[in-house]
């Protein structure tokens, strides 16, 4: 097995080497520019992960690591248009620096070149891979529009944010994993096994993420820290509060999330303030050890040496103490 740092070395430069130079640059700069700003990689290098962890050689799947880099940051550039976020990775985002309508169609330029990466393979595996993706790809669609629904819903539950979270990024993290079992065409079961490490690894990952926008370092975090709470939405630091809060604690809460004050600073403090006094802070961190803990309990079902299984949990055990 190869460093977590090898696959990502493997994946810059095949990147590199796929850079795209063509006209119009106003169409194509965006897409270069939205993929050079970094970001942590995680799917990509888990698509590598997964085709070595079935006994193929990592670089067979850098075509669909990239593909589905390019997916997620297709979704990015959108989400980002959505929710009028003005950074992204501490740079930025695609429609300030340029303007909506090429965020809009940069974006849709960057789905159709992840479909492309997968004419690399043979046609049973490009079969296989595009079946997953045009699957994964609506359930990404879905689980956005309920998250844009939740905004203006104030009876949303907890399973119902977790089944949001699970299709708009989990499904993903599960078929990135999922993808490298394709490519190594390992059995059915192994394939699902993977899938299901991936998903229960990316509910505790946007977990981790709520909990950061929250809570985390702006110098490390690379978002505006409060984002979520400026947007009003409802995660599940949120619903857990509403869970626990007192009748004062909730009437405070639901106002607070009820304004649009010019300067945020005061509304994300004492909302900040109310998400630790409850112990909702906690529950949220609770949850991610619990998923993390379910993503390695499936790690049981895959017919692998038991040094790869520990690179999966040593894998997950520093995604879940991630401080970005």
């Amino acid at each position: 097995m190869h460093s977590i740092s090898e696959y990502q070395d493997g994946f810059l430069n095949y990147l590199e080497s796929q850079k795209i130079v063509k006209e119009p640059k106003s169409l194509y700069e965006p897409i270069q520019y939205i993929l050079s700003l970094g970001g942590k990689r995680i799917r990509p290098i888990l698509t590598l992960m997964a085709a070595e962890i079935f006994d193929q050689e990592y670089k067979k799947a850098l075509p669909a690591a990239l593909a589905v880099e390019v997916f997620h940051n297709f979704s990015l550039v959108h989400d980002d248009i959505m929710d009028d976020a003005p950074l992204r990775r501490g740079k930025e985002t695609v429609h300030e620096k340029w303007n909506i309508n090429t965020g809009i169609l940069s974006g849709d330029a960057m789905l159709i070149l992840a479909y492309q990466y997968f004419e690399k393979y043979e046609p049973v595996i490009f079969q296989s891979l595009a079946k997953l993706f045009s699957k994964t790809a609506l359930e990404v669609c879905e689980g956005q529009q309920w998250d844009v629904d939740f905004e203006t819903r104030d009876d949303v539950t907890i399973p119902e944010y977790l089944k949001m979270i699970e299709y708009k990024t989990a499904v993903l993290v599960g078929a990135a994993m999922k993808m490298g079992a394709i490519i190594a065409e390992t059995s059915v079961e192994n394939g699902e096994a993977i899938y299901d490490f991936g998903l229960n690894l990316g509910i505790a990952f946007q977990l981790q993420d709520d909990y950061l926008d929250a809570f985390g370092n702006p110098e490390t975090f690379g978002k505006q820290v409060g984002g979520d709470i400026i947007e009003n939405k409802k995660t599940y630091l949120y619903l857990k509060t509403l869970q626990f809060a007192t009748p004062e604690e909730k009437e405070q809460l639901l106002h607070l999330y009820s304004i649009q004050p010019t300067d945020n600073s005061e509304k994300i403090n004492s909302v900040k303030e109310i998400f630790n006094h409850t112990g909702a802070s906690k529950a949220t961190q609770e949850a991610i050890r619990e998923y993390t803990f379910k993503a390695f309990e499936t790690l049981e079902k895959l017919n692998i040496g038991q040094d790869k299984k520990a690179v999966l949990k040593a894998f997950g055990e520093n995604l879940m103490s991630r401080k970005v």
